[in-house]
């Protein structure tokens, strides 16, 4: 055994003064008696006024001198030399991905990886400096090079699993900058394999893997999703996959908006896959959840549970509703019942408008008094002055050579109006509006946003052009009926996965947007720009996402998060290739760290403390073993 701090010894002289303060004699104030009867038996000790007196036995005396020694064997630091992975400047990088919460080490692969890394830290040399990086969804320093075996030991006591797949790159990178300056640099994996592939560590110095896991079974959920079918309409998919290496039966259960819908039995060969397809469902629900259970009495373990569940959103496709005033255009009428997503009714403008509400006005060389509150498509306009000074109109034109069409629109896209011929048109000015397509005379095609509507424009006729015939008819429908239909603040294709940011674009009179994670707590953003980035998926589960313009709901929308890793979802434990000829890891030379005992010896200490404590303030003495010596200290300890 050894010592990091001998210096400590010297603290040994403070036994002097405490044997010293055993051997002083009290001093008795003199006090003037008529008698000296009483005290007949203090005038027998003539040794009342020294100073000094003969050291005794005593009890009290021997436990503090323990007391002392224990402390200062302390604070010497003693230490044994024992072996260890790590010397120098050491990067320990602690798997954090879902596949460490497998519990085939019991009580998880985390857990094992972490004691492990509290007792690495424990036998550390004396010139060892180590950082810990816990690589999950986003890598995280811990802690930063130090020698400090407390702060290590806290940053290791706070670290979690997550349940999403690593980010081993950035987490690699990160330990790699510690390399700049350090005479012998190594990062340590503790991980249960399934690096990327195609990731090269030699890249990094020399790195060196601790395996943790020992079993694959497992049965995952690996895909849900939901559809729309033309004739059946809603659809749910799912997929049922078995990592492991033994056939199994599960229970497959879904719930639509928190109640059981169906429930059945499946049975998985080993490494195998079943696809399922549920219709027939109800054409209100919104949220889904699937859930894998196993049947009772089933032996076979599955050692991981977060990818047991999985969720889903349905977002069905509604027909909005079209009113077609005109007198007589076929091609309108058919334009827009082409596209499933419209109703389209015919009023008749001599008439009037109807009371019912429509999503969308197509008004054909007609116009309102008063515009109806909803989006307008007004073609070929008459030409008296519109309402609400929509706009101003000038006098027919024959001046339709197309010069440009606006580019990196969405209005436009595919758009090739340079092929369509238009006989004659009348000019619209509009400052509220785009123009889409210009001609030599004028706007051909214009759209914008005028008091809370969405209103497109074409000045002419459409039998006095040919646009019907071509192929940019059906282009520019769609095209208009996507910018009519009220925008998604979402734009995600499925689930996104854990830890994936999420894009939000809020409609523009969104003055507040919360995001309510599965767990119920909520971020809050005000938009100051377009498009809000949310990044706290680290749960999965179903997100709700509200905007509020004041105090009133406006519009919500909900994504689902989930796992959906097979490389995370397949546990079985994987070597990593570590580089050298035949791609395994050389043979690493044996490393030399320390092990202290100092908190031993404290321990020891403060456990005779509390014995001195207690002999001193009830009085009690030792128990009577044998002889005469063990009597003499208990006498000692109560004259004390």
């Amino acid at each position: 055994m050894s010592f990091l701090a001998p210096l400590a010894f010297a603290l040994s002289l403070l036994a002097v003064p405490i044997i010293l303060l055993y051997m002083l004699r009290l001093r008795r104030r003199e006090v003037q008696v008529s008698s000296t009867l009483l005290w007949r038996q203090l005038l027998q000790d003539r040794e009342a006024n020294a100073p000094w007196q003969r050291l005794r036995r005593n009890l009290l005396l021997l436990l503090q001198l323990l007391i002392l020694a224990a402390l200062i064997l302390a604070l010497a630091r003693p230490y044994a030399e024992v072996p260890t992975l790590a010397s120098g400047r050491t990067a320990l990088l602690l798997d954090a991905s879902a596949s460490m919460n497998a519990t085939d080490v019991p009580p998880s692969r985390f857990e094992a990886a972490r004691r492990f890394a509290l007792e690495l830290i424990e036998t550390l040399g004396g010139d060892g400096e180590v950082a810990i990086i816990r690589v999950a969804e986003n890598a995280e320093v811990l802690m930063n090079y130090t020698r400090d075996r407390a702060q290590l030991r806290a940053a290791l006591e706070r670290a979690a699993p997550s349940k999403g797949a690593p980010d081993w790159n950035a987490a690699l990178t990160l330990a790699a900058a510690g390399a700049q300056g350090a005479e012998k640099f190594t990062i340590l994996l503790l991980s249960d394999g399934g690096l990327p592939p195609d990731l090269d560590l030699t890249l990094y110095g020399e790195v060196r893997h601790v395996p943790f896991g020992a079993a694959s079974q497992n049965v995952a959920i690996s895909a849900l999703a939901t559809a729309t079918d033309p004739v059946r309409g809603a659809q749910i998919y799912a997929r049922l996959t078995n990592y492991g290496d033994q056939p199994v039966e599960v229970i497959f259960s879904l719930s639509l908006d928190g109640a059981l819908h169906s429930a059945a039995p499946y049975r998985l060969a080993e490494r195998g896959e079943v696809d399922i397809t549920l219709a027939d469902l109800p054409s209100d629900f919104r949220r889904v959840q699937a859930q894998l259970t196993r049947p009772s009495g089933s032996a076979i373990p599955d050692y991981l549970s977060l990818d047991d569940t999985a969720y889903a959103v349905y977002t069905p496709v509604r027909a909005e509703r079209a009113l077609l005033m005109s007198r007589a255009n076929p091609f309108l009428e058919r334009g827009f019942a082409a596209l499933n997503v419209w109703q389209v009714y015919r009023g008749d403008p001599s008439r009037g408008l109807p009371a019912e509400r429509y999503d969308l006005y197509i008004f054909d060389g007609w116009l309102p008094p008063v515009l109806p509150e909803g989006n307008l498509l007004i073609v070929n306009p008459p030409p008296e002055p519109p309402p609400a000074n929509l706009y101003s109109i000038g006098a027919l034109s024959t001046q339709t050579q197309v010069l440009r069409v606006r580019s990196d629109d969405p209005r436009t896209r595919y758009l090739r109006f340079n092929e369509v011929n238009v006989r004659a048109f009348r000019p619209i000015q509009a400052e509220w509006a785009d123009v889409l397509v210009e001609a030599e005379g004028g706007a051909l095609v214009l759209a914008g946003e005028f008091e809370g509507r969405r209103v497109a424009i074409l000045p002419f006729n459409l039998l006095d052009s040919d646009l019907p015939l071509k192929i940019a008819y059906p282009i520019l429908i769609a095209n208009l009926t996507a910018w009519y239909q009220t925008p998604r603040a979402l734009n995600l294709e499925g689930s996104a996965r854990i830890g994936q940011t999420v894009v939000i674009q809020p409609p523009p009179q969104a003055e507040t947007v919360r995001v309510i994670a599965p767990d119920g707590s909520a971020t809050t953003f005000r938009p100051d720009q377009p498009l809000l980035i949310y990044a706290e998926t680290a749960q999965a589960g179903i997100y709700s996402v509200e905007m509020y313009n004041g105090g009133a709901l406006i519009q919500q929308e909900f994504f689902a998060v989930n796992l959906f890793s097979a490389n995370e979802s397949d546990i079985a434990p994987r070597a990593v290739q570590l580089g050298g000829a035949d791609g395994a890891l050389a043979e690493a030379p044996e490393e030399v760290g320390q092990r202290e005992f100092w908190s031993l010896f404290a321990l020891i200490g403060l456990a005779i403390l509390a014995v001195e404590w207690f002999i001193y303030h009830r009085r009690l003495g030792v128990p009577r073993l044998r002889g005469g010596a063990v009597r003499r200290f208990g006498r000692a300890a109560r004259r004390s």
